[in-house]
């Protein structure tokens, strides 16, 4: 394992070529196949916050920064991070806490709350990083209109490391709502609990995220939460009058969030569909434990099948999150990709990382 403790060394490391798995805390160690063959390079020397500027909702920092660190920091500003980031260490076996920003851009995790408040691409205004070629580059700016230059920001967040090593980003924040209300139906079936989650979303509630558990201590729910101040809440739940107010909200939405009311020692894939789709793709896996977000357009699914075949009739795709070892290493784990996306991708892929440094197999 290497650990630079600056972007120069980091350069002299990614120029000598090799192998190179990038990480940050390790959170999320357990996705994708074993990469014996590749020198890690530990990223958490990249760390610190470089600036903040609360009033101007624009956060700096070193990508090593451990995620938990970042949103005590804005939380003590009554800011947080609205793309709603978690730690996957639970999830997958391991501990919480070791997540760092950098990790959560490149992996694109993004919470329950991406329903409203959009996806880690979108609150990404800037960043510095390492090419494959060895070389340091920065895209984007420290202000949240910019139009100069390639969206790169939208490009590196969610590519797991493939394109470039990031050393440094820059956030959107955004305040904190003074309060939280969850608001529950019971008994739904998936295609009326969809259906029930699109009605919401159409109507003037401002719903922020929207969730299905068809076991939730004994019961199918359907779970909304309202976000903002007390009386425009008040106001907002009086559209829904059949969805009733819950005092352990937070506790659903951790668990919506880690996907863990479903069972821990099977595998756990990750299908994003259109949220119509959604009820049909897991009434073709029958023997599946699940669980829907984002109103549907997202299926924590726990199953030995692989989905994808259903996923793609639907017009989605899956990601195996959580397996063993064995499996890991015989099932890709992302979609496999028709072959002109393909070629497109590995033309990107190219043009940042010629010599294939970062291409370790893993996923």
């Amino acid at each position: 394992m290497l650990r630079p403790a600056n972007i120069e060394e980091l350069c002299e490391i990614v120029a000598a070529g090799g192998k190179l798995r990038l990480r940050g805390g390790g959170s999320k160690d357990a996705i994708g196949a074993p990469t014996p063959d590749a020198t890690v390079v530990d990223m958490r020397g990249f760390a610190g916050v470089v600036d903040y500027d609360p009033p101007e909702l624009v956060l700096t920092v070193g990508a090593g920064i451990p995620l938990a660190e970042v949103q005590a920091l804005v939380a003590a500003e009554g800011q947080m991070l609205a793309f709603d980031p978690f730690d996957h260490g639970a999830m997958l076996g391991g501990t919480t806490g070791d997540a760092t920003i950098g990790g959560v851009i490149a992996a694109g995790v993004s919470g329950p709350g991406r329903l409203s408040g959009g996806a880690a691409r979108d609150h990404l205004l800037g960043f510095t990083a390492v090419s494959g070629r060895g070389e340091r580059f920065v895209a984007g700016a420290k202000v949240v209109k910019n139009v100069t230059g390639y969206d790169l920001s939208k490009l590196v967040t969610g590519s797991w490391g493939r394109l470039a090593a990031l050393t440094e980003v820059t956030l959107k924040v955004l305040p904190a709502p003074r309060e939280r209300r969850t608001l529950v139906v019971r008994g739904l079936d998936p295609a009326a609990a969809v259906a029930r989650m699109a009605e919401a979303l159409g109507s003037a509630a401002e719903v922020s995220a929207a969730a299905h558990l068809p076991d939730w201590q004994g019961t199918a729910v359907t779970a909304l939460r309202l976000d903002g101040f007390p009386p425009s809440i008040a106001a907002r739940a009086a559209m829904l009058p059949d969805f009733t107010a819950v005092p352990d909200g937070e506790t659903l939405w951790e668990a919506v969030r880690f996907a863990s009311p479903l069972p821990a020692d099977r595998p756990l894939w990750r299908v994003i569909v259109a949220p119509s789709r959604a009820p049909g793709v897991v009434a073709a896996l029958p023997g599946a434990d699940w669980l829907f977000d984002w109103a549907g357009g997202l299926v924590w699914l726990a199953s030995e099948i692989d989905p994808r075949a259903v996923a793609e009739a639907a017009g989605g795709h899956a990601m195996l999150m959580r397996a063993d070892a064995a499996m890991r290493t015989a099932v890709p784990t992302l979609h496999p990709q028709p072959a002109a996306l393909a070629a497109l991708e590995a033309r990107v892929r190219r043009a940042f990382d010629p010599a294939g440094v970062f291409e370790t197999g893993r996923l």
